[in-house]
């Protein structure tokens, strides 16, 4: 086996252009996976059963589904039904919804980590119940769960490569395309398997040092 720079060279523009939907991915599918799971954390602790019981059964099938059947599912059945989107949109949607329900736990652990004085002095002090999560409850809770938050979006980028199956260019299937039409495999996906660690491994460092200044 040897190694051929000239096809590395060839290889990056596509890399570049399979790089951008990764991160454009990740991007989309985090903020989308960050707000629907602390709705659901939300719903879940509203008084009412008929809205309980609902949302716990639907974020569980979602996240014992594996999320390659999720993706198949919303590319493939949904245009079925008349609903249909280009591959990378239904790719993010179908990657924020997944993630959304292990947001979802963390933002409950969170949440039930306040301690309990502090939900006594937002009654002490007359505070709305709308006022009492916006200012006390969960500023405290999202500070104590960022560096849960941050796994999951180093997770989220390591699942990307899934969005290659329902025909997403990201950085495999741009490798995968090259190595088909040149017949050179070694090197395209060495640069994508080096790209993800010069992505996720200092992402992780990040994570640490900010769960220490936030634990000081």
């Amino acid at each position: 086996m040897t190694w051929d720079w000239n096809a590395v060279g060839d290889f990056m523009p596509h890399f570049w252009d399979g790089l951008l939907v990764t991160l454009q991915a990740l991007a989309l599918g985090s903020v989308i996976s960050f707000a629907l799971g602390l709705v659901w954390a939300l719903l879940m602790r509203t008084p009412t059963r008929w809205v309980r019981w609902p949302v716990g059964v639907v974020t569980e099938f979602i996240r014992n589904t594996p999320l390659l059947v999720q993706l198949f599912f919303f590319f493939y059945v949904l245009p079925e039904w008349n609903i249909a989107f280009s591959a990378l949109t239904t790719g993010v949607v179908a990657m924020g919804l997944h993630y959304s329900t292990y947001t979802m736990q963390v933002y409950r652990a969170g949440i039930e980590g306040v301690p309990a004085g502090q939900w006594e002095a937002a009654t002490a002090l007359n505070l709305s119940l709308r006022r009492t999560w916006t200012a006390v409850i969960l500023p405290q809770a999202i500070r104590r769960v960022v560096p849960a938050l941050g796994n999951y979006v180093i997770s989220m980028l390591k699942d990307t490569p899934l969005l290659m199956a329902i025909t997403v260019l990201d950085m495999l299937g741009e490798a995968r395309l090259f190595s088909q039409q040149h017949f050179q495999f070694t090197e395209p996906l060495t640069v994508i398997g080096v790209a993800f660690i010069l992505i996720s491994y200092p992402a992780s460092l990040l994570l640490r040092a900010l769960e220490r200044r936030l634990v000081r």
